[in-house]
């Protein structure tokens, strides 16, 4: 469940946009999907390296160091998204977009509503088997290291990743996850995550929360051992 059980449609919008800085990265509020929606087609695409971001053409795409590395996300309103492009392009990484089948709209992502499809979702669990465009991306077995990003939703991870994680196969790889969310913290969803993938060196995972500026992303990155 969420923290803040006593907001109001108003009030949620109105303090979700007030959160922007730097980027404007922000993320679901009270740990449950806000009411904005994000309905962008998948993608996967090789971010701009920081050499590239230079002006120089040296080092591959997708590779730091000698491994290549994906950055995976699923975006309900893009915040989640904004935070995996800036990553990617800190390690020179490729991305790709987890999306939906049916992908959600602003109604489907109104948790103040108990008839939108994220309240039903949460409430009969059986509904949660969200089938996706795409579930592994090009070159999959070529990657070394994945980065897996979500939006918290009632405490846990936005089960639209659930079908990337369990239909994957992550041995050899290792494994780095990361969330967005204004209020809950990342409590057993990379744990969650891990268990439901079977496979793969799944490591400590990291919250981005509110006020996230781009340095909040740079120094996690610097301090990660890819």
């Amino acid at each position: 469940m969420g923290n803040h059980t006593d907001f109001t449609r108003r009030t949620f919008v109105t303090g979700a946009l007030a959160l922007v800085t730097g980027l404007g990265l922000s993320a679901c509020a009270s740990g449950r999907p806000a009411q904005a929606g994000d309905s962008s087609s998948s993608s996967q695409s090789s971010s701009q390296s920081a050499a590239a971001a230079s002006g120089s053409s040296d080092g591959a795409a997708g590779e730091s160091g000698s491994r290549k590395v994906l950055v995976t996300y699923f975006s309900a309103q893009g915040h989640t998204r904004r935070v995996a492009e800036r990553i990617a392009q800190d390690i020179g990484g490729d991305t790709f977009e987890v999306v939906p089948t049916q992908v959600y709209s602003d109604d489907n992502l109104d948790y103040n509503d108990d008839t939108s499809r994220v309240s039903k979702e949460y409430q009969d669990q059986s509904l949660r088997d969200v089938s996706l465009r795409q579930t592994t991306p090009d070159g999959w077995s070529d990657y070394d290291t994945v980065l897996v990003g979500y939006p918290i939703w009632w405490g846990d991870y936005a089960w639209p990743i659930t079908h990337f994680a369990s239909d994957n196969d992550f041995t050899g790889k290792k494994v780095i996850p990361f969330c967005t969310s204004i209020a809950s913290g990342l409590g057993s969803s990379a744990k969650n995550l891990a268990t439901v993938a079977g496979t793969g060196d799944w490591q400590d995972g990291q919250r981005f929360g509110e006020n996230l500026s781009e340095s909040d992303v740079d120094g996690w990155v610097k301090g990660l051992d890819l």
